[in-house]
């Protein structure tokens, strides 16, 4: 796979490229939304003076490789916040052409990107995770998100293909007589996201970024 370095100039209008560095903790997933544009679209829509959104990325990837539009060690403007800004990197998946042949590049990309940082898929965000958008959209499956677990699962393989594939079985959760964002049962243990039970229970929620902590208040 092709991996091109072409980044967009600190000028560049809306602030696009901020130039503040950071130290990613996470890599952020997103679909462009854009079902025929290419990676080198993407980048070149940064600097298009057309565009008057304050957003950027930091790589496109699509089914014939990947372009690098910001450096890695500092911000863009991909998350819808500021905490995901801050502390990830985000990939932006294209839908044009042959969308197989791209799952396939970006599960190359992400695995690769993971397995250098010495981290695991649990470094991998959804914008959703950050902003609530429907992002990526083509893994969104009317709110089961079954193709962002199938992608995870295709990187992890792609990292340790040593290891099985995983069979997701998934299950519903039940809070206080209301069902809530389905789960999946993985060797007898359910994982639901702690925010839908948050959510149920009318708790209060918070993420501690340095020492990765999840608390939840019902007070």
């Amino acid at each position: 796979m092709d991996y091109v370095l072409n980044h967009i100039p600190l000028s560049t209008p809306r602030t696009r490229r901020p130039a503040t560095l950071i130290e990613p903790s996470t890599i952020t997933i997103h679909n462009t939304g854009n079902p025929t544009s290419t990676a080198a679209n993407e980048r070149g829509w940064l600097t298009n003076p057309s565009n008057t959104r304050r957003a950027s990325f930091h790589i496109a990837v699509d089914e014939r490789g990947a372009v690098e539009c910001i450096p890695l060690n500092e911000a863009a403007l991909h998350a819808g916040s500021a905490e995901g800004n801050r502390t990830s990197i985000g990939v932006e998946i294209c839908e044009s052409g042959n969308y197989a042949k791209t799952l396939e590049n970006a599960v190359e990309l992400v695995a690769a990107m993971l397995t250098e940082r010495g981290w695991g898929v649990d470094r991998l965000r959804r914008h959703y995770d950050w902003s609530g958008k429907i992002c990526p959209r083509l893994m969104y499956d009317d709110g089961k998100w079954t193709g962002w677990e199938a992608f995870k699962k295709a990187v992890e393989a792609k990292m340790n293909p040593e290891v099985p594939n995983v069979k997701l079985a998934p299950v519903s959760v039940v809070v206080n007589g209301n069902e809530i964002a389905d789960g999946h049962i993985v060797d007898g243990v359910t994982y639901v996201p702690v925010r839908s039970i948050a959510e149920a229970l009318g708790a209060s929620i918070t993420w501690d970024q340095k020492t990765r902590t999840v608390t939840l208040n019902t007070k």
